[in-house]
């Protein structure tokens, strides 16, 4: 198994920081970027909907030269591809209906990607509703699916699990105000896939009952941006979690 996939696989409490590289440069980079070091998350996941090539490939190459943390595409777009990364979650988004982004921009990355030493990890991508229209509903003119409707979530996922995909994401979307509800991801889980949840947590108390319905990995990243301080939280419970093991 690639080294990537097994750490997510085999990781129960894992936390990922998405750093947007269009956010990125705006941010006070060498604050962020002790902050970071100090709070030492599992991953980091680096993605935008809609960051240029120039920030994305300035983002990757700053943080693959400041830090060991293992460093994942999470792309928006076909150019959102970097030799650096170790690893580039090749993302579909199933839930939508939108070729660009079941197919498209694969497509178009394919030849670059093949050519590249990084790790590529099939993943179904499925947008919920986190209570407002966030940018990747916007920039891939797709419907979320609501939050209520879980077993459409565990069937859309389950598709993807017998297309050979080996991750299954589940993102409420930058800024959300609601996260993926406890019931669709025990059930989403329940399909035998490593699971990623995204959007809307704000909190060490919300990441403790996402990891605990079953998500592999919790992904933070408008709360970073608005309180980078909330690195501080994340180093703790760090401390906390690695002790326990």
């Amino acid at each position: 198994m690639s080294q990537i996939l097994s750490l997510l696989q085999f990781s129960s409490k894992a936390i990922a920081v998405l750093v947007d590289p269009e956010k990125f440069v705006k941010l006070d980079n060498k604050t962020f970027l002790n902050k970071l070091q100090f709070a030492q998350p599992d991953f980091l996941f680096i993605g935008g909907s809609t960051a240029t090539r120039k920030e994305f490939d300035s983002c990757i190459e700053i943080l693959k030269s400041y830090c060991k943390i293992p460093l994942v595409i999470f792309p928006g777009a076909a150019h959102h591809i970097h030799e650096k990364a170790d690893a580039l979650l090749f993302l579909s988004l199933l839930s939508g209906r939108n070729p660009d982004y079941l197919i498209g921009h694969h497509i178009q990355a394919a030849d670059e990607l093949d050519n590249m030493d990084i790790e590529i990890i099939p993943t179904s991508y499925l947008l919920i509703d986190g209570g407002r229209k966030t940018s990747v509903e916007f920039v891939s003119q797709t419907t979320p699916i609501p939050n209520d409707q879980i077993e459409i979530a565990r069937k859309i996922a389950l598709a993807g699990k017998l297309q050979g995909k080996k991750i299954t994401y589940l993102d409420c979307g930058s800024g959300a105000t609601q996260t993926v509800p406890v019931k669709m991801i025990q059930q989403v889980k329940s399909i035998g896939l490593p699971l990623i949840i995204g959007g809307g947590i704000r909190t060490i108390e919300k990441i403790n009952e996402l990891h605990s319905a079953g998500a592999n990995v919790v992904v933070i990243g408008n709360k970073i941006e608005e309180d980078v301080d909330f690195l501080i939280d994340i180093a703790n419970f760090q401390k906390i979690k690695n002790g326990a093991n």
